[in-house]
């Protein structure tokens, strides 16, 4: 194929992603943006055409979660950033680098509502670190520059870009910028100096670790730390993999769901140290862990945004850092501390905590989720991604589910339904060698059923477990606790979801009960195909220790 002479503005744009070490980008494919998907059509970047723009995105979002570089979706105007935008709004809570591109009507149409025109910046400013729109294409390279910038540093988070249809379309000159030069995000020594001798001259500390920007070193820095220290770690929200669950320093999760004397070990501390999470509503049961706006423990907060730090909760110590560096530095100027009846006690009730609820009943007439996930840590190995949405079926993965290494979980923090599908496509292409496992409830699942086409085009050969219970449960949870026995709107008819895994070429099984479960996942992970199972679940069991009556 003959490259063009001369340059577009979208071949232009190919190239600054390129020099930004951009190899694959998710799309579904609009008018608006014809110029940028010619432009890639002569570089090596790899275009997964997805389904719907909300799968495009999620995907995006979760290849910067996986990766710790910006995804990249490209979607069309107007329906097209709609739908983009719950990718976005994931991206900003959960502090995932990303960037979104958006076409845009030509500048010559702006501001008469022309066809599928919206204002980008004032629909995605509250969603995104950046808004903008290029409107000079001699300008690309400065705005991808800046772009890829601001997606990374500090806090990370998604960018969107709106690219005029002219713009990209007319001829352009210029150069791509080198690849985004990050700041190092350290601390200062004495700032890691006070931290750990205030954790040292506590009686009952504590960390909770989480929050964007991390990586595998500061994964296992986190770990040494806290053995050093002897400290009981717990991870925000969905970060479970920050810590090696079966490190004896782990003490749980402080999420949806947390174990009651994790809880209480928090409320009771006299120094916390927060390590990267924002604590939101999530982390904080609502807000309940802490008083606002002055903490009853010690907190000292690092987090890489100065405008998180005090933003509900008053530290009475804080420092502007990357968790991820000062995770590093706490680990290297740590010395051994004497060891602390806290930690044991910890790590004890997290392993009581694991003890199923319910107990598993091998001739029960449904599938239980407790041996699902039981199962699932029995057979899958350390590096195997587990990836969800959102539902009360997660409940079951995130108590009794052990990440074993870094990145194997992919959920949003955000609470999005629809995740865990695209999120394990595009997990799957990061790393064909690895086991991708996605869990979905019927009513996630269906909200992006779908994709499973992108996954069987793309050879992305993940397996979905679909857990069908016939509801919306989460909602049918609140119900029941707020207005008994009154259900309204939250049951579901649904279709033989193993029947549409093959009728896209993938492996699909119906598995009704415990006995059938450990057979049909060999044949799943086997399958080298996309593969289904639809899990008959027990409609009555709402959570791992709530039924209906």
């Amino acid at each position: 194929m003959t490259k063009p002479t001369h340059k577009h503005g979208g071949a232009l744009l190919a190239d600054c992603l390129v020099a930004q070490g951009v190899e694959r980008v998710f799309s579904v494919p609009g008018e608006s943006f014809l110029a940028a998907l010619d432009g890639m059509l002569d570089t090596d970047i790899q275009i997964i055409t997805a389904r719907q723009e909300g799968g495009a995105a999620i995907m995006a979002e979760a290849t910067g979660k996986l990766t710790g570089k910006p995804g990249v979706a490209f979607v069309t105007r107007g329906p097209g950033a709609t739908n983009a935008s719950a990718g976005v709004h994931i991206a900003f809570q959960d502090s995932t680098p990303m960037v979104l591109f958006i076409g845009q009507v030509a500048s010559d149409q702006r501001d008469r509502e022309a066809f599928q025109e919206v204002d980008y910046r004032a629909m995605f400013g509250p969603l995104a670190k950046w808004v903008a729109e290029i409107d000079r294409a001699d300008r690309i390279p400065e705005y991808i520059s800046h772009a890829f910038h601001v997606a990374q540093s500090g806090r990370p988070g998604p960018v969107v870009l709106a690219l005029p249809e002219d713009m990209l379309s007319g001829p352009a000159k210029g150069a791509p910028a080198p690849a985004a030069v990050l700041p190092s995000g350290r601390a200062a020594d004495a700032d890691i100096a006070e931290v750990i001798s205030r954790l040292k001259s506590a009686e009952r500390p504590i960390v909770i670790a989480g929050g964007g920007g991390w990586t595998k070193d500061a994964a296992l820095a986190l770990g040494q730390f806290a053995m050093a220290l002897d400290l009981p770690v717990g991870t925000s929200f969905r970060c479970q993999d920050y810590l090696d669950n079966r490190h004896p320093n782990f003490a749980g999760d402080v999420g949806i769901g947390i174990n009651p004397a994790l809880a209480s070990r928090i409320k009771e501390a006299d120094v916390v140290l927060a390590l990267g999470p924002r604590l939101g509503e999530m982390t904080t049961s609502a807000y309940t862990l802490f008083s606002a706006p002055v903490p009853q423990q010690s907190l000292i907060h690092i987090h890489a945004d100065p405008n998180e730090l005090g933003h509900v909760y008053r530290p009475d110590f804080a420092v502007v850092a990357t968790p991820a560096s000062a995770a590093i530095q706490l680990a290297r100027a740590a010395s051994k501390a004497p060891r602390r009846a806290a930690r044991t006690e910890a790590r004890a009730d997290y392993e009581a905590w694991q003890v199923p609820a319910r107990a598993i009943d091998s001739d029960a007439p449904s599938v239980q989720m407790e041996y699902v996930i039981t199962h699932l840590n029995e057979v899958l190995d350390d590096t195997a991604i587990l990836t969800n949405g959102a539902g009360n079926y997660a409940a079951w993965l995130h108590r009794y589910y052990r990440y074993r290494a870094w990145r194997t979980q992919l959920a949003p923090t955000s609470g999005s339904m629809g995740y865990g599908l695209p999120a394990a496509i595009a997990a799957k292409l990061a790393d064909p060698t690895r086991d991708v496992i996605c869990l979905a409830g019927d009513g996630c699942f269906q909200m992006v059923s779908q994709e499973f086409g992108t996954a069987a085009a793309e050879g992305a050969n993940i397996v979905v477990l679909v857990c069908d219970n016939e509801k919306y449960g989460t909602i049918r949870m609140h119900q029941q606790k707020t207005y008994p026995h009154r259900p309204s709107g939250t049951a579901l008819k649904n279709p033989d979801f193993a029947a549409l895994a093959r009728a896209h070429g993938g492996f699909g099984a119906t598995v009704e009960n415990n006995a059938e479960f450990a057979p049909a996942l060999r044949e799943a992970l086997a399958a080298n195909a996309p593969a289904l199972l639809h899990l008959k679940l027990d409609p009555k069991a709402l959570s791992p220790a709530l039924d209906l009556e």
